[in-house]
């Protein structure tokens, strides 16, 4: 397994696994976002084969997460994990004190990721989500000043 900062050449293998993992995927145009100087994507590739992406937007002092997502074939496999830990340590080195992110309150196995990487549930967005309607948990992490 490796994790790598997104580069242009990864752009359209993301967009396939957005469209193999949410029902409103981002097109290729949106998902080119992540490689500018403010946002920031990472892929986990196994044999070659990209088969997880993280994107996160910055904010002076904060960061978002805008979308972990793993190929349902290679999920429980570490490769969110990887991700994640990834995009945590980028807005580290980059000097942020506190990550958000939104996920649906149904998808029980990415909350419980991010509650073992210290996210703590904030609050709740009533019908967030789309297709189908759905509240998200609003989750935060802040990261410790070294």
């Amino acid at each position: 397994m490796t994790v790598t900062k997104m580069q242009a050449t990864h752009v359209s293998a993301v967009a396939e696994i957005e469209k193999q993992c949410f029902t409103e995927p981002w097109s290729e145009q949106a998902l080119g976002l992540l490689l500018t100087e403010d946002a920031a994507g990472v892929v986990c590739e196994l044999d070659g084969a990209v088969v997880a992406y993280g994107g996160m937007i910055y904010s002076p002092f904060d960061a978002q997460i805008t979308n972990v997502a793993v190929l349902p074939q290679y999920r429980r496999c570490g490769c969110g994990r990887a991700v994640l830990e990834a995009l945590i340590a980028m807005a580290r080195a980059r000097g942020v004190e506190e990550i958000s992110l939104e996920v649906r309150v149904s998808n029980e196995a990415a909350i419980a990721l991010y509650r073992a990487e210290g996210f703590l549930t904030a609050g709740v967005r009533k019908g967030f989500y789309r297709h189908p309607t759905e509240d998200a948990a609003v989750m935060l992490l802040t990261l410790s000043k070294q």
